[in-house]
């Protein structure tokens, strides 16, 4: 089983054309469709934690509340739970130290501005608080200070806001992914490999024609690819989120503690077809004439890769014999990637040639290593043996 746009100008007629209102408007258009979700998710938490606030609690001005909707939104997923917690205790902070300095000094003074901003990132700070709290912290002190001094009235709306517009945001955001908490998962691992995998592609079709350009091309697409493991990593930890917060489906966690150890050896196997397309370069730049068997090898090794995405991705869909075939495939690929490679590894062979045959080992081992069953040292030994000769 498997364990493992920002906007640019539109330059027209010339580098120092200005860019026409048509085109910025249907590029400002295609921000907003592929975006549109964030804006509604904000929008209607703000709105829902003010209601809550004025209706629910009875506060006049429940400020607090939309305002810890939209800072916990703000977050990226997995990481919101710990964001609401967060500003609830900022804003908390901020609310006492402030009640306490206006008390002994007076409401809206300098010196009372200074004390409160000083008592409460200090305090924050020495607590070890996050940069977020700190913030939240000293926001909440300097609205209250400045803005509306503490209340008399025993009820501490202000915290009981916060409070309100955390929840409604952690709440928010898990609508979405509600039925499918795994579904953002499985996209992004589908297409960090299909990215990998194309990667390989291009290295496999440059080899193949002897072209440097089209070798230093499939360079800087493979140096993007460590973008996709981050991603990859924010997309575990916000679907970990998700299943936390969903009990019907907190049984998918253990698998998805698997998935997550898989990521360093996902980003090795990055690491390495980038260093494979840099060798690329240069074998297609040197003298010598590029073996005709490597871009085989190496295309053979971007099927291995695909198989490897699709175990994945079955796995965590809970399809374990679909998981298991390919997997299969990923393992025989790989290992016949090796082959392929190995056979070229010949003395008097160049040492641009020797780096492209030892990432293609150092990827499949990778591989080998996510998708299969095997200890470390068994896999080690197949990919020894597939070098040394056929399989037997």
């Amino acid at each position: 089983m498997a364990r493992w746009g920002s906007w640019r100008p539109l330059r027209v007629g010339g580098a120092d054309a200005t860019p026409r209102p048509g085109a910025v408007v249907r590029e400002a258009a295609g921000r907003l469709r592929r975006r549109w979700l964030p804006v509604a998710e904000a929008t209607i938490a703000a709105t829902v934690a003010w209601i809550l606030a004025t209706r629910l609690v009875g506060h006049p001005q429940p400020f607090f509340a939309p305002a810890a909707a939209l800072i916990v939104l703000g977050q990226a997923r997995g990481q919101r739970i710990r964001r609401a917690v967060e500003v609830v205790l900022g804003v908390a902070a901020g609310v006492l130290v402030a009640d306490l300095v206006v008390q002994a000094l007076g409401p809206r003074t300098t010196w009372t501005v200074f004390t409160v901003i000083l008592l409460t990132v200090a305090l924050a700070v020495a607590v070890g608080a996050s940069s977020v709290t700190v913030v939240q912290a000293a926001v909440s002190a300097l609205y209250l200070v400045v803005v509306a001094p503490p209340s008399e009235t025993p009820v501490p709306f202000r915290f009981v806001d916060a409070l309100i517009g955390g929840a409604v945001a952690v709440v928010a955001s898990q609508l979405i992914d509600a039925r499918r908490p795994l579904a953002p998962l499985v996209t992004e691992f589908r297409h960090t490999f299909q990215e990998l995998a194309g990667v390989l592609d291009e290295i496999a079709a440059a080899l193949d024609r002897g072209d440097d350009g089209a070798a230093l091309a499939a360079l800087e697409r493979a140096r993007q690819a460590d973008a996709g493991v981050e991603r990859l990593r924010d997309a575990v930890q916000a679907a970990g989120e998700a299943l936390r917060l969903n009990l019907r489906r907190r049984r998918h966690l253990g698998r998805l503690r698997s998935v997550a150890g898989s990521i360093r050896q996902i980003d090795y196997a990055v690491r390495n077809v980038r260093v494979l397309a840099r060798a690329a370069v240069t074998l297609t730049r040197g003298p010598a004439p590029v073996p005709p068997d490597l871009g085989a090898a190496v295309r053979t090794l971007a099927e291995a890769v695909r198989s490897a995405g699709d175990a994945l991705a079955a796995d965590l869909n809970g399809q374990d014999r679909i998981a298991d075939t390919h997997a299969e495939r990923a393992d025989t690929a790989a290992l016949a990637a090796v082959r392929a490679a190995g056979r070229l590894f010949t003395p008097g062979q160049t040492l641009p040639l020797a780096m492209i045959i030892g990432q293609v080992r150092a990827t499949a081992i990778d591989l080998l290593r996510g998708v299969g069953v095997d200890d470390d040292a068994s896999v080690l030994s197949r990919v020894d043996a597939a070098v040394a000769g056929p399989a037997h």
